[in-house]
């Protein structure tokens, strides 16, 4: 592949992240890594590798880790954020100033801003206005990546050019960027299925069965097309890559953290202690409340993502979480069925 000659920087050295930097400097592209913690960038260096995430993933030469994080921003062209939703803000607040003017902003981030509940594109409009900014979803599991295994992604932007050049320098023969241009849908769609993952994952947990797990996946790609239809996605957006995509993958492959917690969960082991063996950042815990308070403020109703909230605020066993959707009153499966 031909070579790029602007720099990007990729900020957050977990396992996503460290899986796309490594992805672009295979592909030519001049790559630094930074890591929050000064001793896991020294075991990066040292290693050339990340050997807490993905130690079965050699850096290429072309990749550089480092804990200097305004230099890496200053000196790139393109900065591609992957850092949990919580740390999101906080980081682009710091890296703001030392942005040069047209440097892109990529986030590789699924999730809202906790609290405000606030879309990630609305953060970086907000907070670098001027800079092209795409968010890169779909359904990707980093160790998978690592084992040169197909996947296939997609990159939005509202600036369908950045869109492409970011698809570029990802797009690899075992690795296939599509673009488009709904930056919300394709949040929505990425920020949701963790949820509905959580769902699926207790009821295979509670070994409910095959039937179950799917009834599950197909009512909730419709309550992320209900409350993606309210906000303004496209409906293509959500059954593509970002949405059913992700949701599938998510839902199904004990790779995912959310499935693993919901696992936990529906096997009776206690919150605290399925957070604790997963060990990573799970985005559930924190993306459910922001979902429900989006429901509500459009007068949407999501029973399976009102259901995992109940559970993992342990309001509720999801023994009982489970009884509550089955007791739902019978109904058509779509609205307009019902004239």
């Amino acid at each position: 592949m031909t070579a790029h000659p602007a720099p990007v920087a990729v900020l957050g050295a977990g396992s996503w992240g460290t899986a796309l930097a490594v992805l672009l400097a295979r592909n030519g592209v001049p790559t630094t890594l930074w890591g929050r913690s000064a001793q896991s960038v020294v075991d990066m260096a040292t290693a050339r590798a990340n050997t807490r995430y993905l130690p079965d993933m050699p850096f290429p030469d072309a990749l550089q880790v480092s804990g200097a994080l305004e230099t890496c921003v200053r000196d790139a062209a393109m900065v591609l954020v992957s850092v949990p939703s919580h740390a999101f803000r906080e980081l682009l607040d710091t890296i703001a100033p030392w942005a040069a003017p047209g440097t892109g902003i990529a986030w590789a981030t699924k999730g809202f801003d906790p609290g405000s509940g606030r879309f990630l594109h609305e953060l970086v409009a907000e907070r670098l206005p001027d800079h092209p900014a795409a968010v890169v979803t779909g359904p990707s599991f980093a160790r998978e990546v690592a084992q040169g295994l197909p996947t296939a992604v997609t990159v939005h932007s509202a600036d369908a050019d950045f869109a492409q050049r970011v698809a570029l320098m990802l797009h690899a023969p075992d690795f296939r960027a599509y673009t488009g241009t709904d930056l919300l849908g394709a949040e929505l769609g990425g920020a949701m299925k963790n949820v509905l993952a959580v769902a699926t994952g207790v009821a295979d947990g509670m070994q409910l069965g095959l039937n179950a797990r799917a009834g599950l996946i197909t009512r909730g790609m419709n309550e992320m097309l209900r409350l993606g239809t309210v906000l303004g996605a496209k409906p293509e957006t959500l059954m593509g890559l970002a949405g059913l995509g992700d949701l599938v993958l998510t839902c199904t492959g004990d790779l995912s953290r959310n499935r693993r917690l919901g696992l936990a969960l529906g096997r009776g082991t206690p919150l605290s202690q399925a957070v604790a063996e997963i060990g990573q950042v799970v985005e559930s815990i924190v993306t459910v409340d922001e979902v429900v308070r989006l429901a509500q403020r459009h007068g949407i109703e999501l029973p399976i993502a009102e259901q995992v909230q109940r559970v993992l605020h342990q309001e509720i066993t999801p023994v009982e979480g489970l009884q509550t959707l089955m007791a739902r009153e019978q109904k058509p499966e779509y609205p307009e069925d019902a004239a």
